[in-house]
């Protein structure tokens, strides 16, 4: 079993006594001094190439990021899992490798950051990566990591471990649709619901489509969250319906971004020579910010060939519409 840093019985912000972010901040600091290959690849960000393509009203940023190649070109099938541990079952993690106990999960620092602080959050069980049963505990870790945004990639949506339960958190500031986000709900958005409680949106015109919910109550943004997802359950998509959500609690309130999918890759994935683009969209390109882990593919990507794809992987118009319908009129 691989030392725990510490174990924490996290409840609110008790004044004078450290928070679980305070706790996170030192994990990272201690990580990337101590464990070499946190250590390079976090330096190794500094000298990360980004560039950006303009849509109008938002932007993709597209990192290349060859460090991020073992998340890409996972292989998810059920013969390969089976072939290899689980790298995130607490036994099977590197020596140098520690983390904080909040409840059921355990907060590790991720070796191959996108993020300047950059997590994994996997359950202590294993157990499949499934958002049913889940949801609650991001809420409740989100709430606890104020300056994170928590993401969850199902094991058809970008999710590399799709047999061990997971989430994983980046710093705030980040991704480009937490500056579009206010834009898009003001001038792009079809309010579905709307009471003293809670609020939920429908968003068409991002390219890839998404439904949020905003609210200070738990209970209810779990009990909108699992209608949303009952209705896509009637798709009939294996595993679990196809989703990337980001959740983050901002000014005493959670807003969830929920993403439902069509598709795991888009066709270029599996192309071969100048036809092949090794780019798998989850959550965090779904945010805003595509991950290409080859140089070839940063160099050569254009605006058609992000349209093209988010176009393959994200939801239909018509069931994105019938989404929204059935959410608005409570059916």
């Amino acid at each position: 079993m691989n030392m725990i840093l510490k174990k924490v019985q996290f409840s609110g912000n008790p004044i004078g006594k450290p928070t679980l972010s305070d706790s996170v901040n030192s994990l990272l600091k201690e990580q990337i001094i101590n464990w070499e290959l946190a250590r390079k690849n976090y330096g190794d960000l500094n000298r990360i190439r980004v560039k950006k393509i303009d849509f109008d009203h938002f932007e993709l940023n597209i990192q290349f990021n060859p460090e991020r190649i073992v998340s890409s070109s996972a292989k998810t099938d059920s013969r390969s899992i089976e072939k290899r541990k689980c790298f995130l079952c607490p036994s099977n993690l590197p020596g140098e490798q520690k983390g904080i106990i909040r409840g059921n999960f355990v907060i590790l620092v991720n070796p191959f950051p996108i993020f300047p602080k950059h997590l994994t959050i996997p359950k202590l069980d294993h157990t499949p990566q499934r958002i049913t049963g889940n949801f609650r505990s991001m809420l409740e870790i989100s709430r606890d990591l104020p300056d994170f945004h928590l993401f969850y990639n199902g094991p058809k949506c970008g999710a590399s471990a799709p047999d061990h339960m997971h989430f994983q958190a980046g710093n705030k500031g980040f991704m480009p649709i937490e500056n579009e986000y206010p834009e898009l709900i003001a001038d792009h958005s079809e309010i579905l619901i709307q009471n003293e409680i809670i609020t939920v949106f429908a968003v068409r015109n991002y390219l890839r489509k998404f439904i949020s919910i905003e609210s200070n109550n738990k209970e209810q943004t779990e009990k909108v969250f699992q209608q949303l997802y009952s209705i896509l359950e009637e798709r009939g998509q294996p595993e679990e319906s196809l989703l990337n959500l980001l959740c983050q609690y901002k000014d005493n309130r959670w807003i969830v971004v929920v993403f439902p999918r069509d598709q795991h890759r888009p066709y270029q994935y599996f192309e071969e020579g100048e036809l092949n683009i090794l780019l798998s969209p989850a959550s965090v390109d779904f945010g805003g910010y595509c991950i290409t882990p080859l140089e070839k593919d940063f160099k050569k990507i254009t605006k058609e060939d992000l349209e093209d794809i988010f176009m393959q992987v994200s939801i239909n118009d018509e069931d994105f519409n019938k989404l929204a319908s059935r959410l608005k009129h409570n059916k």
